[in-house]
């Protein structure tokens, strides 16, 4: 398709679910010249975004939202209405894990079932949840087992590869455009509305969002079979998520050699095979996606026989790593009740304000059950930690990380924002307490921390000790 053609040929898209996929999905594809509206049965969510509210913490997102609303993106709660205006319906809604680790379909399930009350024209059905193999075979039963003709839809499978805090730029700047589809007549609409970004014809734009991509060198689109395309979504979460366990634990051995882990990282990652991406020791892995995607792929090769134990040991290693940092704090103060702890960061990364299965806030909740008191702020994210871990006598959140670190016995760097580099270390240094930093990010250089007075300890790479730090932490420790 020539490039200008691709930018003028708009395709009628709904979009159901407005959470970190369905939202950035059904802006970013007004953004690529496609009208959309947005479905979701949260009626004060719906009000919210109506009014120009993002609800999440998305780089590119409040402008693009502001740009378009109530012209080409609109938001309502209605599914039958949105089905009969919509030539793709997209299916964005939740994929929470279940008891047994499984994925939870019951909102597919239960989106499933109102789109086939509502079908009455030829539509494709897009499922862009996160979900295992064979859900693309299951939504197209549960419509047909609602007397709905075969000859009125087709099921395409069209995984996201979204990086929270990054997800527009992603979006519209992928790496690869996967879409899963058995049905020609299918695959040719989803082609038709990723042409913009896989002509190249996007990038041309005046006001484009930046990225990666150019005209001359666009994504690529990868047409699969519909089970194709659901593994390739889990194994490469589950591949990524190997990537961050392996790391964390060559970073332990480096620690028991007094290795550096960075430089062990860097000598890896130069290797092309490999790659330097994923190779950040730290805390462990978070988010919405990681926990519940390793777990349900999991529980999937169990179901049909396949031993993925290999996929236990890093759900094993990531939940050591917390205790392991929290084992390094105990080290460095003694016992740690009683101590007062400066916290910078509770997201589970940098760039977004999400809190789900974050390790940081896992490592709140221990420390306050050691009976520490605890000063935390993060950027993005205080609100939502507080319906996590409520203020209280013991938890306080604070405006700045100065503040955190007043009369603090130690501070904990638990999320990799880029402001927390770039702190003030003489001021930080000034407000403390105790001038012991344990780091779970690695934002900082340990010799320039010994330069300011600080004990400061990290992660894979040899502690530097500061006598008048470990002088002062000797006199808390009773």
């Amino acid at each position: 398709m020539h490039r200008l053609e691709s930018m003028s040929n708009p395709i009628q898209i709904a979009v159901v679910g407005t959470g970190y996929v369905g939202l950035v999905a059904a802006v970013c594809f007004v953004e690529m010249g496609h009208s959309v509206v947005c479905v979701d049965i949260d009626e004060a969510k719906i009000a919210a975004l109506k009014s120009g509210h993002t609800l999440i913490h998305e780089l590119h997102l409040p402008e693009l939202l502001e740009r378009y609303r109530n012209t080409r993106i609109r938001f309502t709660t209605n599914l039958a209405e949105a089905i009969c205006a919509s030539d793709a319906i997209f299916i964005a809604v939740g994929t929470p894990q279940s008891e047994t680790g499984d994925a939870d379909l019951s909102y597919v399930e239960s989106v499933a079932r109102e789109i086939a009350s509502s079908l009455t024209t030829y539509k494709v059905i897009v499922e862009k949840s996160t979900v295992p193999v064979y859900t693309n075979e299951w939504i197209r039963r549960t419509i047909e087992s609602n007397g709905i003709a075969r000859s009125l839809f087709d099921v395409v499978s069209n995984p996201e590869f979204l990086r929270e805090g990054t997800a527009v730029t992603d979006f519209l700047h992928p790496d690869r455009i996967v879409v899963g589809s058995d049905s020609e007549a299918a695959a040719a609409l989803l082609e038709r509305i990723y042409a913009p970004l896989t002509s190249g014809a996007y990038y041309d734009r005046p006001g484009a969002i930046p990225g990666r991509c150019t005209a001359t060198s666009p994504p690529p689109l990868l047409l699969t079979s519909t089970k194709s395309a659901e593994l390739i979504k889990h194994a490469s979460n589950a591949f990524l998520a190997l990537k961050i366990s392996f790391i964390n634990t060559v970073s332990n051995l480096c620690e028991a050699t007094d290795a550096n882990i960075e430089q062990v990282a860097r000598g890896m990652g130069l290797d092309n095979r490999i790659g330097p991406r994923f190779l950040s020791p730290g805390i462990g892995y978070g988010g919405s996606c990681f926990p519940k995607d390793i777990a349900a792929f999991r529980y999937v090769a169990e179901q049909l026989g396949i031993d993925f134990n290999l996929l236990a040991e890093v759900e094993k290693i990531n939940t050591e790593q917390k205790k392991r940092f929290l084992a390094r704090v105990r080290s460095a103060l003694g016992t740690l009740s009683g101590k007062r702890i400066a916290v910078l960061g509770l997201a589970f990364k940098g760039g977004t304000d999400d809190v789900r299965e974050s390790p940081a806030i896992d490592l709140v909740e221990l420390l306050l059950a050691e009976g520490c008191s605890i000063a935390a702020f993060d950027p993005a994210a205080m609100q939502r930690a507080q319906e996590e871990v409520p203020a209280g006598p013991q938890m306080q959140y604070v405006d700045d990380a100065y503040t955190a670190a007043a009369n603090a016995d130690a501070l904990l760097v638990l999320t990799d924002w880029p402001q927390f580099a770039a702190i003030d270390l003489k001021l930080l240094h000034h407000a403390m307490k105790v001038p012991i930093v344990v780091d779970g990010r690695n934002l900082f250089d340990p010799k320039v921390m010994q330069q300011y007075g600080f004990t400061y300890i990290s992660i894979g790479r040899p502690s530097v000790q500061h006598s008048r730090a470990l002088e002062l932490a000797a006199s808390q420790t009773f």
